[in-house]
């Protein structure tokens, strides 16, 4: 079976190598385009923390506990340099009152869910003892289960693995067509195609409602500082800081709904991004500010992914509408697609995730 995937994102690069590894011929159509979101994402693999509803919540529980076998097969497939690490992730207020209530809320959460590890309360010294730079009066909800990716190294990885399976990468701008796909003057025929173009999905399928979410995050430096373990940092709120080997600490992240495609980084959005980072960690005061990444995350209306085959073409599947969770759900959901695409059966219910959903279909 021949299998077209539009879009070499996080979703698209999952899709391309599970299809691949199950003997699919596998073409990948990518655009370069300023924006993806798998380049600028932070990379939290941490789901029992967040105040996500159900459905949301279970799928990204899912993918979450999804991440180590992941990890596996790629090392089988001659891609283990893919930066997954658990490094644990810790709720941080000066509440005590509400870090009790986080406490209860996340242990009642992650009950039977083994990925997630340990659920711990931890005091102000314990707290900047994991994270240095943490404000003093911090106590923190601490998870040890919690991981971080960097979403380009995972993307390359995924594309490697693809490749070295057979799979085969085509640049240019993709069209859906009666049998397949046009790139230029170009046509591919396939058996099925899988439509991963993020927050650009809407170019191809007018009617599926994805649309672009500007997201701002900036990337530290602490020179001479050993950041490799510490924990991703979660205020309650929707900043967050996480760091990474080589003195590294990434700050986010601004969401902008109604932004478009306008890729800049503005004055009000750096701000926002410096205002949290310096209030939850004004150890980062003196850090050497590298760069701020501009992603456009694909937002759906009611924040859920949209998952499946359309119902007039069910030859063309959908994986989008990650929102800000992409990192963590869209690896696991290209797995389910590519089951979908080979007629293989699934054991989540994709029902919440229909792409028809908002039309009344």
């Amino acid at each position: 079976m021949r299998v077209l995937v539009i879009g070499s994102g996080i979703a698209g690069a999952s899709a391309a190598h599970q299809l691949a590894r199950r003997g699919a011929d596998v073409v990948v159509v990518d655009e370069d385009r300023p924006g993806v979101a798998t380049a600028a994402g932070a990379g939290i693999v941490c789901p029992w923390t967040s105040r996500r509803g159900d459905d949301e919540y279970r799928f990204a529980a899912a993918a979450a506990a999804y991440y180590p076998d992941l990890v596996a097969q790629l090392a089988e497939d001659g891609a283990a340099n893919t930066s997954f690490e658990v490094v644990g992730g810790m709720i941080v207020s000066a509440d005590e009152t509400e870090l009790d209530e986080e406490y209860r809320r996340v242990g009642d959460r992650v009950a039977g869910e083994p990925a997630a590890g340990r659920v711990e309360r931890l005091d102000q010294a314990q707290a900047r003892e994991l994270f240095p730079a943490l404000a003093p009066g911090l106590a923190a909800v601490h998870v040890s289960g919690g991981g971080r990716v960097d979403g380009r190294r995972m993307r390359q990885a995924l594309l490697d693995a693809a490749v070295r399976r057979g799979a085969r990468i085509v640049q240019g701008r993709a069209a859906l067509t009666p049998r397949g796909l046009r790139i230029g003057d170009e046509e591919l025929a396939g058996d099925r195609v899988v439509v991963a173009a993020g927050a650009w999905t809407g170019e191809l399928l007018p009617a599926v409602p994805v649309a672009p979410q500007r997201g701002q995050i900036s990337h530290f430096e602490l020179p001479g500082t050993d950041t490799a373990r510490w924990p991703v940092v979660l205020p309650v709120s929707s900043h967050y800081l996480l760091a990474f080997p080589g003195s590294r600490v990434v700050a986010g992240a601004t969401r902008e709904t109604g932004s478009g495609f306008d890729h800049r980084v503005t004055a009000a959005g750096q701000r926002e991004v410096l205002d949290h980072a310096l209030t939850v960690a004004p150890g980062l005061a003196e850090a050497t500010l590298l760069e701020t990444r501009v992603g456009f995350r694909p937002a759906s209306p009611d924040g859920l992914p949209l998952l499946g085959p359309l119902e007039d073409r069910p030859d063309v599947l959908i994986a989008t509408g990650f929102g800000h969770g992409g990192l963590t759900a869209a690896p696991f959901a290209g797995r389910l697609i590519a089951c979908l695409a080979l007629g293989e059966e699934i054991t989540v219910d994709l029902e919440p995730y229909r792409p028809e959903r908002f039309t009344g279909r």
